[in-house]
């Protein structure tokens, strides 16, 4: 049975269990399951054919995989303003070489030049930074029932990962399809784990940061 969301007439409410079997199903990320969830209005059978048509659930099967080949990809726009290194992984030296690849390395570079990240995933936003966007949420939300400031700075913390963080952002060709469900196609398509490992975003005349928070390459999965 599916539970409604306070607040909400139509809205889902997702349990953790819900997750976990889905989870269990398609070995997708937990934020995946939980999106295809909510698009599915709870439904488990159309939550795993949502993951399979987007491809996440084939590509939760090979992340565990070592990526340790690849390319190192640059892209330079706007006559030099603005520049960007970007290394993505996969397994083999085979799949590194081929078009399919490099075009998908392409088009990462070209939406780290638009879009401009500053990290790869969440886990890599300092804490003092998640803390400090946390104290501003929950203060705007001042006064409101615990469950309910909770759940609404949930919200407000998901929306800042989605712009700042690689893998959350909509894709500049596709917005409403993330770099991360475009990274899982490209993993059913050529059948080997890829990980974008870390990137570089340059633009003339922009401050050096001396922040110790400053975005760093992140290590190898």
């Amino acid at each position: 049975m599916v539970t409604t969301a306070a607040g909400s007439d139509d809205a889902p409410e997702i349990t953790p269990e819900q997750v976990r079997k889905l989870r269990e199903k398609t070995n997708a990320g937990m934020m995946d399951c939980k999106r295809a969830l909510t698009e599915s209005g709870g439904d488990l059978e159309k939550a795993e054919a949502i993951l399979r048509t987007k491809g996440i659930a084939s590509a939760g099967k090979k992340a565990s995989r070592a990526a340790k080949e690849g390319i190192v990809a640059s892209y330079i726009h706007m006559q030099g303003k603005v520049g960007v290194l970007v290394e993505v992984n996969c397994e083999t030296d085979f799949v590194a070489k081929t078009d399919n690849f490099r075009d998908f390395v392409k088009d990462i570079t070209l939406h780290i030049a638009a879009a401009h990240p500053l990290y790869v995933r969440r886990e890599e936003v300092p804490a003092k930074t998640i803390d400090a966007e946390r104290a501003i949420y929950e203060g705007q939300v001042a006064g409101k029932p615990e469950n309910v400031v909770t759940k609404i700075v949930a919200g407000k913390l998901d929306k800042f990962y989605s712009t700042v963080c690689l893998l959350e952002q909509g894709f500049i060709k596709n917005p409403d399809q993330t770099i991360k469900e475009l990274v899982a196609i490209k993993i059913a398509e050529l059948g080997e784990n890829i990980i974008i490992r870390r990137f570089t975003r340059y633009l003339v005349g922009e401050p050096l940061s001396t922040d110790d928070s400053a975005p760093v390459a992140a290590p190898a999965e």
